[in-house]
């Protein structure tokens, strides 16, 4: 696939980022112990408001005794194409700084972090889709986190499959999306209706 097919930079831009997007399709094998950690190293080198780090990866490999536990807190439409993934990610936000001190950024510092670990992943060949399609209120309470965690997304991570082996819905939609126009997500100064 020729990702200049899909994405081109009005600017230019590495072409780590154009190369970076999140494909459903998997292959079903594991990933090693090292693969996995290198990608929560990357997050961990993430940009953090006063060095909060407040990132937090919940996971579960494929079959282990935690896969059913993350599996099942997924929508039926997200199951249907993360069966096939090597781990599955629930990201939380640490709410507060270890003061007790709310952290207003904790949010914004979760969402570096998990771009760092899909660039890495990007880099490794390796399938990295964030998704919101799952249940947060019994990730949270299922996973025993904290009143002053927050979660915020799922990850589904694995080896390149083939499109063929997907739903012939998610099938047509297996490509790298393209993006708004830079002067629609910019402003200089102030917001103009």
């Amino acid at each position: 696939m020729n990702i200049r097919d899909f994405r081109n930079p009005s600017h230019p831009v590495d072409p780590l980022f154009l190369n970076r997007w999140s494909p459903r399709a998997m292959s079903g094998e594991e990933l090693s112990e090292a693969e996995l950690m290198t990608l929560f190293e990357a997050a961990r080198w993430a940009p953090s408001s006063n060095n909060n780090q407040p990132w937090r990866f919940f996971y579960g490999r494929r079959n282990t005794p935690r896969w059913d536990l993350f599996f099942n807190l997924l929508t039926e439409s997200n199951k249907l194409w993360t069966h096939r993934a090597a781990v599955l990610v629930v990201v939380a936000s640490k709410t507060t700084f270890d003061s007790g001190k709310f952290a207003r950024t904790h949010s914004y510092d979760a969402g570096a972090a998990w771009g760092h670990l899909a660039l890495q992943g990007s880099l490794m060949g390796l399938v990295v889709h964030g998704m919101q399609g799952f249940d947060y209120d019994r990730a949270k309470m299922e996973l025993a986190m904290p009143d002053f965690f927050q979660v915020e997304a799922m990850i589904a991570i694995g080896r390149p499959g083939k499109k063929e082996a997907l739903p012939e819905h998610l099938q047509e939609r297996e490509f790298p999306s393209s993006r708004k126009p830079l002067a629609d997500i910019i402003v200089e100064g102030l917001w103009k209706a």
